[in-house]
């Protein structure tokens, strides 16, 4: 689990926006326990995002209609057991649409009024056989770089069918930090400045991803040329599957948005920023 400052050094609002619960095929936990993780550590608010994927998880198949009662069940039943102890927010990770994004709006269509959502990629192309980065295993920095190059995040930019596109650099968590290796974005300044230029007039933003406590997702040069291109958006989570990530990082990830120009931070309520001072 995730070393944490103290409930008693909180001096601005503290929202966790990327929270799994058991209603992810990859989460155990319950959302009160979720909630009960981050009210220990003095947040104010915290955003479920369970995924929902318009294909089978870990394959490219495409998967049939979601069913959205457990999750409504289970947000209910959270949001009674912590009553006014902390602001519970219903959102979803809408992970891969881009293989399949007439099933992902008709999924969508069916949904419950929702708080928030983070449009995301964990596959490459169907040139790299649709490989989840979870199992991506390069032979060498070559082919690790060639992954870089093929992942899909400009297709879910020009849908844009989220609020914010959640953490940007993935690939580097399965190849740096489960793999060993030692790439990064560096060389992809222009394919991922056009990223940022199709997001920002439309009002999407961006997540810093604190990634449990490693190097956040996207780091400081990304924040940085994302401020400059004028945007503002940011919203904070963790990507918490249990309940010892909760609120993992966030305090950090507050101070390096403000090393990087920003000035505020975005939760989100019926699909609307809620903006909080840093």
């Amino acid at each position: 689990s995730c070393s944490r400052s103290a409930k008693s050094e909180a001096s601005v609002y503290l929202a966790d926006y990327h929270v799994h619960s058991r209603i992810s095929p990859d989460a155990s936990a319950s959302m009160q326990e979720m909630a009960e993780a981050a009210i220990r550590l003095g947040f104010q608010e915290i955003c479920f995002t369970d995924h929902v994927e318009p294909i089978r998880f870990g394959t490219t198949e495409p998967r049939g209609a979601y069913d959205w009662d457990p999750m409504i069940a289970e947000f209910r039943a959270a949001r009674t057991a912590v009553g006014d102890r902390i602001t519970l927010r219903l959102g979803a990770e809408l992970g891969d649409a881009v293989w399949g994004i007439r099933r992902m709006e008709s999924m969508l269509a069916e949904a419950p009024p929702l708080d928030f959502l983070i449009g995301s990629i964990h596959t490459l192309s169907e040139k790299m056989e649709g490989r989840d980065l979870y199992f991506l295993t390069p032979r060498d920095e070559q082919e690790a770089r060639d992954c870089l190059a093929d992942y899909l995040v400009r297709k879910l930019a020009e849908w844009g069918r989220f609020q914010v596109l959640g953490h940007l650099t993935l690939p580097l968590r399965y190849l740096n930090e489960n793999r060993g290796m030692h790439v990064s974005f560096d060389g992809f300044e222009e394919e991922i400045a056009e990223i940022f230029r199709l997001i920002i007039p439309k009002g999407i933003g961006i997540e810093l991803n604190t990634n449990r406590g490693n190097t956040p997702l996207p780091d400081g040069k990304w924040l940085r040329m994302y401020r400059s291109l004028g945007g503002e958006i940011v919203t904070l989570g963790t990507d918490a599957h249990t309940p010892g990530f909760v609120g993992c990082a966030v305090r950090e990830g507050q101070a390096l948005l403000r090393a990087c120009g920003f000035r505020r931070f975005a939760a989100f309520r019926q699909g609307k920023p809620v903006w909080h001072e840093l």
